[in-house]
């Protein structure tokens, strides 16, 4: 498959929303609700949705039914897909004739020229001989069936698998009556097992994987209904794909990762596509759409130690280019969660549309509001309970006609755990010292230690063995540990945090206790990272930008749709977003030494208190600003209507880009209430240092938990005050985020070696 093409917007992983340029918001209107979606003319949604945990003989996966989930709400609820025409197969009916049976009688049969076809797989890939060797390998790459287990004797032995080709997808996307194909495919075709925290969604493949017979005498007959000959088989397959689109979750050479998140597992692919979609307010191009969704993915992988970007290959129509994704105009009203059962006050939630790294902030007492189907508030709705992505909320203020099925909710406050904990793995590596780990860590506040494959964790304490060195190696990473030191990995096992590990001599208590400081600072940089962000949902009207000095370009722009859509017609809205030194990655290249400027405007008609921070690859934090400390609320505030650019002319600093090299991320904090006690304990930071009196940024190490929980508080009670106004009550015990009070956007950019 050919690369996608990608915009390359700088930006925070769950918030690629943030980036639309100008062009695309002159267009955002006020959409539909879900029933009126049902009833638009655009010919019928037929959607086969295919999950596969329950493998036998190969090992099995945990996601792939919740991605069939994840996938059947967003095509009901976003794209007015009708529930009857949405087949599933899951776990046992999902055998190889099973889905092509499902396939012909459901799809092909069905659809007629014009109507809209999906084609969800989530499972396992794996890859066969090719007779024909369409690719340079000579293998075809294949999706694995529940049936599909392996030949006895292999991989010693050669034998044929129950395995579907992408030859024979091929043949069955021709055959379809319709050019509105859509084909998803969360599988890989590399790798296997276990990999940290996660597993490979592929089964190890090669020349002796053979396909079966039924296969190739499928495909015969296929060739046969359709009047192609084999030598013109071949020619269109090498071309491209039959039709439509195939989205394809990593490239060939990468591992699609079956993750946690919070308390469920999904493809990683599949929950932030769907995630995207659910935010998404407008009818955005198929190629735009995935082109975000593609940076998410990666910049979600970099952040977790995979290598995973997403591909699309097209034979669109030249009329269809820049066709809606799944070919179908959607409502333009974003929404967080949908309501799917009503009886009295109490409803029934799906969660589709919250960001994956601020779920626990959504596990009860936030609040929601109610949507008409212009997307004027109607109500709100606490929620009470979550499990994995479905909740149960009561209304709290009812709205005056009766809420139904399929009424959209977007966030209005999240809650914030006062006792937030940051989760660390226990990697196999630790052997007979892995009760000693455990022990040690549980001792320290706030840190609970998992055994991997449960539920999601942020890092993986470890030992770093030789297979471990010499894989880093293999993936050029810099300055590896010694042999038999213990540090911290991400959760994928393929990267570390360098500045985590110690020497080889050292014990595993040792080892938690020299890194109590480092852990602190990782969970207040996650609490001030994942639970702050909400650039998504935030209705304050601002924008934030990132330049490198002396260039034109903008490297990075961050806003709030929600906010920015309450600009009057004829205003000035932000520029688009320009690439600098774009990767494959998508994330702006900033050598070591390069110099970068912030600009802030404030749209709103009162004064906002301005906070930048910057998280780099190892988890440290730093105030960017304020940087006045002698006047540091003074500083912090810009009026109405005002833009603030920092380093302004006549400052005695700038701001430089330094090690570590990686994905670094800048969090731009807009309040509308001041925030107090963290700018004082910033100044009694700063005067310890001895910089009261001067303009600098400042590194915050051992205090930057207290410096968080500060924020926090400061962020609650502008909250609560605001709230009580409207007979909103929080309990003690979490803090109340209000999207009306807050604005936390990111942009992300990877810091590399300079000249590099």
């Amino acid at each position: 498959m050919s690369n996608i093409t990608r915009r390359h917007f700088l930006q925070f992983a769950g918030s690629a929303l943030a980036t639309l340029g100008l062009s695309q918001l002159d267009i955002i209107q006020q959409g539909e609700r879900y029933s009126q979606v049902l009833a638009q003319g655009t010919g019928r949604k037929l959607a086969l949705l295919v999950g596969i945990n329950e493998y036998q003989g190969i090992p099995a996966l945990s996601g792939c039914v919740n991605d069939v989930q994840l996938q059947q709400e967003l095509l009901i609820h976003r794209f007015g897909f009708n529930p009857q025409d949405i087949l599933t197969l899951t776990d046992r009916k999902a055998t190889r004739k099973g889905i092509l049976t499902a396939f012909e009688e459901h799809l092909i049969k069905q659809a007629k020229p014009g109507d809209v076809v999906v084609f969800h797989f989530s499972g396992h890939g794996s890859r066969v001989l090719d007779r024909d060797r369409d690719a340079s390998d000579g293998l075809n790459s294949t999706i694995v069936p529940i049936d599909g287990t392996l030949p006895p004797g292999y991989p010693e032995q050669a034998g044929p698998v129950q395995h579907i080709m992408g030859h024979t997808l091929f043949l069955l996307m021709s055959a379809l009556k319709t050019d509105n194909v859509t084909v998803v495919l969360d599988s890989c075709h590399s790798g296997g097992g276990k990999r940290g925290n996660f597993r490979v969604r592929a089964v190890e493949g090669g020349e002796k994987l053979l396909p079966s017979p039924e296969e190739l005498e499928y495909q015969r007959q296929w060739l046969g209904r359709l009047g192609m000959s084999p030598q013109k088989f071949i020619e269109l397959r090498r071309k491209t794909v039959a039709k439509g689109v195939v989205i394809a979750s990593a490239k060939r050479d990468q591992y699609a990762a079956d993750a946690a998140f919070d308390d469920f597992y999904a493809g990683a692919f599949t929950y932030l596509f769907t995630q995207y979609l659910w935010q998404q307010p407008l009818n955005e191009s198929m190629k735009s759409a995935i082109a975000n969704v593609g940076r998410s993915t990666t910049v979600f992988a970099r952040q977790t130690g995979n290598f995973q970007e997403p591909e699309l290959e097209s034979n669109l129509n030249p009329q269809n280019t820049n066709s809606p994704i799944y070919f179908t105009p959607k409502p333009t009203v974003s929404a967080e969660a949908v309501v799917t059962e009503v009886q009295g006050d109490q409803v029934k939630l799906w969660l589709g549309g919250l960001d994956s790294e601020s779920l626990e902030a959504f596990t009860q007492n936030a609040i929601f509001t109610v949507l008409d189907s212009k997307g004027n508030e109607r109500g709100l709705v606490k929620l009470e309970s979550r499990q994995g992505l479905n909740g149960q909320g009561k209304l709290i203020k009812s709205p005056q006609q009766k809420i139904q099925q399929g009424t959209l909710l977007q966030e209005r406050i999240r809650s914030i755990p006062n006792d937030l904990t940051l989760k660390i793995g226990l990697d196999d590596s630790l052997g007979n010292n892995t009760q000693q780990a455990q022990q040690a860590l549980q001792a320290l506040p706030r840190i609970q230690p998992k055994t991997l494959g449960g539920q999601q964790v942020q890092y993986i304490f470890g030992r770093m063995t030789e297979a471990k060195s010499q894989e880093l190696r293999k993936l050029r990473v810099s300055n590896i540990p010694d042999v038999g030191s213990f540090g911290l990995f991400l959760p994928g096992l393929n990267k570390i945090i360098p500045s985590s590990f110690g020497t080889s001599s050292e014990t595993v208590s040792a080892a938690v206790n020299r890194l109590e400081p480092k852990l602190k600072s990782l969970l207040a940089a996650r609490i001030v990272k994942q639970m702050l962000g909400n650039v998504n949902s935030s209705r304050i009207n601002v924008t934030a930008a990132m330049s490198v000095v002396g260039s034109k370009d903008i490297l990075g722009e961050s806003f709030p749709i929600r906010g920015i859509n309450k600009v009057a017609p004829g205003t000035n809205q932000p520029a688009s977003v320009k690439p600098v030194k774009p990767s494959g990655s998508n994330l702006g290249k900033l050598p070591v030494g390069t110099q970068v400027t912030f600009q802030i405007q404030n749209n709103e008609s009162l004064p906002l208190y301005i906070s930048i921070l910057v998280i780099d690859a190892q988890g440290e934090m730093a105030i960017i600003f304020p940087n006045n400390w002698s006047s540091a609320e003074d500083a912090a505030l810009v009026e109405a209507k005002q833009k603030l650019v920092i380093p302004q002319t006549g400052d005695s600093f700038k701001l430089t880009i330094g090690e570590p090299l990686g994905v670094s991320e800048a969090l731009i904090v807009a309040s509308t209430t001041p925030l107090r006690t963290a700018l004082k304990a910033l100044k009694e930071i700063a005067k310890a240092r001895g910089l009261e009196n001067r303009s600098a940024p400042i590194a915050v190490t051992n205090e930057l938990l207290d410096v968080t929980n500060s924020l926090l508080n400061d962020l609650d009670a502008g909250t609560r005050g605001a709230i009580n106004v409207e007979g909103i009550q929080l309990p003690p015990g979490v803090r109340g985020i209000d999207t009306q009070k807050l604005a936390a956007m990111a942009i992300a950019f990877e810091v590399v070696a300079a000249g590099g």
